[in-house]
């Protein structure tokens, strides 16, 4: 049975196979490296490919259709060392990191997993 999307997600954010998407704010928000991200996820072909397409606007899509809302960040950073490093690598790299916030969708909570029901 395919996992959907919050699965698929889920299963990214808990994998080390992606350095293009991590859990920040403490495992409250999704961070995408935007750039990274195109190339390394939407990018994959064949048996490897993780969701049925190549545009970032169609995750972006997903994702608020799943009730997800983009956050904005300004100065501000996350409190825990890999998160803050990964953020910086990504600025310093002129990536745009998306942040994305779920309140069913928490590190902390996956049993919480199930109620992310699509709109």
């Amino acid at each position: 049975l395919p996992l959907c999307f919050p699965q698929k997600l889920w299963k990214m954010l808990e994998s080390d196979q992606f350095q293009s998407i991590w859990w920040s704010e403490g495992g409250k928000c999704v961070a995408i490296n935007e750039e990274l991200f195109k190339e390394e996820v939407l990018g994959r072909g064949g048996h490897q490919r993780v969701f049925n397409t190549q545009r970032i606007k169609s995750v972006t899509r997903q994702l608020n259709l799943y009730g997800f809302t983009r956050m904005q960040r300004d100065d501000q950073r996350s409190a825990s060392l890999p998160e803050f490093l990964a953020e910086e690598a990504a600025v310093s790299a002129h990536s745009q990191i998306l942040y994305y916030y779920n309140p069913c969708f928490s590190r902390a909570h996956p049993q919480l997993l199930e109620t992310c029901m699509r709109r």
